[in-house]
C-alpha cells in the first residue's frame, strides 16, 4: 500500500465506501477490465510517437479505485492531479494554492461567506458543461457522513455550499477560517450526472475536467491517460498521450530509467541516486513526509510518557539517515521540517542521547521492557527497521521487529493488537498548512482509534487548542498556538516523527521540458512537454 498517506485509512475508508456501492474487488476487476492492451512481454511501449509520449515509472500499484471523495493512495491521488480539477488546486511542485476551475481565489463576502466564479467554457471529458450544480454536489457528498469522505475531516467549518447561478458558487462558514480559500483544494470537483447514478463505475472509470483524460488503468501494470483537446484553463496538457508503468521493484524502476524505456521515475532508491546521475538529471527534494514512531498507549507499558520518550532518545538517528538513507533526510526537531514555512522549533529535541533514554526508564519503573515493533515493507523502511533494533537494544531493551505490508499491519492497529508501530506518511499532499498536517495526526480518528490517546487531557488541550487556532484572525495568533501543540505532541510522543525524507526522483532532462521533482510522492507531468 502507499506511504504517502496512512494506509490504514485508506483501506478502512474504502471498504466502507465499497461496502455501500459492490464489493472491493469488483474494483480491481473494473480497473484491469477498463484497460486496453498490456505492455507487451518484451516490454516494449504503446504504439504512439515518442515526441507525443510520456513514460513514467511510478513506486506503487493501484490500491483503490480513483474517486477524489475517498482516494488516498499514492498512485491514483498523483493520477487524480492531472485528471481532476478543485476551484483552488495546489501547485505540485510549492503546494501553493492557485485557480483551478475558479477564476480567481474565492472571495471573502464577510467574516464566514465566500463566493467563487467558475471559469466560462470549462467541461468534463464527456464534453459536458462544469456547473455551479456540480461543484454543490461534489462538496456535499463529501460533506455527508454516508459517504465516509477521507476529505470531510478537512472542511469542518463548511455549513452550506450553494449555486448562486450556473457558474457562481456561495459558501457559508460555520465559524470564521483564514485559510479556507486554499484548504478547498481538498475536494475535486466531479460530473453530478456521471457520479450519482453509479459511484462504483466512476470510481473505476473517472471523469473530470483537467488536462489529461483517464483512458484504462491494470492494477499492477500500468494507468494511460491522453490528453484532453477541449481543456480551457491555465495547463493544459503538453503531450498527447501518457503512461504510467507501476513499478514497485525498485531495480525495475532503475533498469527502465537507465534504459530510456521510461523519462522519469519516482522514489529511486538511495544507493542508486549516485549511480543514476551520471545519465540522468536527479534531485533529492526535503519533504514533510515523516518516519513516525507511533505507542499503544492502552499498553500498560507505554501509558507513561517517560517510557515513550526514552525511546525515542535511544534512537541513533543520524546513524540511521547516514547509513540507510545516505543522508535522504533531517532528523525531526519539530513536528514539521525546519524547512516548512510553519516551522517551529519543538521545546523536546530527541537527540541520541543513551545515558538519558535509560534514566528515564529507571524513573519510570520499567526494567526488562521488551516489546515487537511492526513495520511497513517499503523499501527505504525495511533498510532502517535493523537499525531501530540495533539502537533500542543498545539501551538494554529488546526488540522483535514484524515486517509486512500496510494493509496487514494497519489491521492489527484497527483492532487495537499492536504494542508500536513504525510507520511512512505523509498528508501534506492535502494541503500544506499547520492546521490540516497537525490534525491529520492528532485530532479525530488517529489519537481516538489508533494510539488509545483519546481520553488524555493531553488530548483534550490539543484540540482545544487546534480549534483556538482554526478560528483566530491572524497569522502570528495561528502560528503561536500551532507551536504549542507542536511542543505538547513532541512532549508526549504518543505519535512522533523520528525523521522528515527527502524524495529523490530521476528524469532525463532533455526529453522533458518543464518537468519539477515534487516535494510529495508521486510525479506531476502539468505544463510538462515531450521533445
Amino acid at each position: 500500500m502507499p506511504e504517502l498517506r496512512s494506509a490504514g485509512v485508506e483501506r478502512r475508508t474504502f471498504l466502507r465506501y465499497t461496502s455501500a456501492v459492490g464489493a472491493a474487488a469488483a474494483i480491481t476487476a473494473s480497473l484491469a477490465a477498463c484497460g486496453g492492451p498490456s505492455s507487451t512481454a518484451d516490454g516494449s511501449t504503446d504504439k504512439g510517437s515518442g515526441s507525443d509520449l510520456i513514460e513514467a515509472g511510478l513506486s506503487y500499484p493501484l490500491s483503490t479505485g480513483f474517486d477524489p471523495m475517498i482516494t488516498s493512495g499514492a498512485t491514483p491521488y498523483a493520477a487524480n492531479m492531472h485528471i481532476f480539477e478543485g476551484l483552488v488546486d495546489l501547485d505540485p511542485a510549492t503546494l501553493v494554492a492557485r485557480p483551478a476551475l475558479a477564476t480567481e481565489m474565492p472571495k471573502k463576502i464577510n467574516a464566514t461567506t465566500y463566493r467563487a466564479t467558475l471559469r466560462k467554457g470549462a467541461t468534463f471529458h464527456d464534453g459536458s458543461a462544469v456547473t455551479a450544480d456540480d461543484v454543490v454536489f461534489s462538496f456535499e457528498r463529501i460533506l455527508d457522513p454516508k459517504n465516509a469522505s477521507l476529505m470531510a475531516q478537512f472542511v469542518p467549518f463548511i455549513d452550506t455550499v450553494k449555486a448562486v447561478d450556473a457558474g457562481t458558487v456561495e459558501f457559508k462558514l460555520k465559524y470564521p477560517f483564514a485559510l479556507f480559500p486554499s484548504r478547498i483544494a481538498v475536494a475535486r470537483i466531479v460530473p453530478k450526472k456521471i457520479v450519482a447514478p453509479d459511484p462504483k463505475a466512476f470510481d473505476a472509470k473517472p471523469v473530470g475536467s483537467g488536462p489529461y483524460k483517464f483512458v484504462s488503468a491494470t492494477r499492477e501494470d500500468k494507468i494511460v491517460f491522453e490528453a484532453y483537446d477541449k481543456y480551457n484553463g491555465a495547463h493544459p496538457a503538453k503531450a498527447k498521450k501518457m503512461v504510467w508503468r507501476l513499478m514497485s521493484d525498485q531495480s525495475a524502476r532503475v533498469s527502465a530509467m537507465e534504459s530510456g524505456r521510461v523519462q522519469a521515475i519516482e522514489d529511486v532508491p538511495y544507493i542508486d541516486v549516485k549511480r543514476l546521475s551520471g545519465t540522468a538529471r536527479t534531485e533529492s527534494v526535503q519533504s514533510f513526509g515523516l518516519l513516525f514512531l507511533m505507542f499503544n498507549t492502552a499498553d500498560k507499558r507505554f501509558a507513561d510518557k517517560r517510557v515513550r520518550q526514552a525511546l525515542h532518545y535511544a534512537l541513533d538517528t543520524e546513524k540511521i539517515i547516514s547509513t540507510a538513507m545516505v543522508g535522504n533526510a533531517a532528523a525531526a526537531t519539530g513536528y514539521v521540517p525546519s524547512t516548512h514555512p510553519d516551522y517551529h522549533k519543538a521545546a523536546t529535541v530527541y537527540t541520541h542521547d543513551v545515558a538519558k533514554a535509560k534514566q528515564l526508564l529507571a524513573d519510570a519503573g520499567v526494567k526488562n521492557l521488551s516489546f515487537t515493533v511492526l513495520t511497513t515493507d517499503t523499501g527505504w523502511v525495511k533498510d532502517i527497521a535493523p537499525l531501530l533494533k540495533e539502537s533500542w537494544e543498545q539501551a538494554g531493551v529488546k526488540v522483535t521487529l514484524s515486517i509486512a505490508q500496510s494493509p496487514a499491519q494497519y489491521a492489527k492497529i484497527d483492532k487495537g493488537d499492536f504494542e508500536v508501530l513504525v510507520a511512512p506518511g505523509d498528508p501534506s499532499v492535502f494541503g500544506n498548512d499547520a492546521d490540516l498536517l497537525l490534525r491529520w495526526f492528532y485530532y479525530g480518528f488517529w489519537p481516538e482509534s489508533r494510539y488509545g490517546w483519546g481520553k488524555s487531557a493531553a488530548y483534550k488541550k490539543v484540540k482545544q487548542t487546534l480549534d483556538k487556532a482554526a478560528q483566530a484572525g491572524d497569522e502570528a495568533t495561528r502560528k503561536e498556538l500551532w507551536g504549542q501543540v507542536t511542543d505538547l505532541v513532541a512532549d508526549e510522543a504518543a505519535l512522533y516523527p523520528i525523521l522528515h525524507r527527502k524524495l529523490p526522483t530521476a528524469w532525463t532532462e532533455k526529453a522533458l521540458p518543464g518537468f519539477k521533482p515534487l516535494p510529495t510522492t508521486g510525479l506531476s507531468f502539468l505544463d510538462v512537454s515531450r521533445a
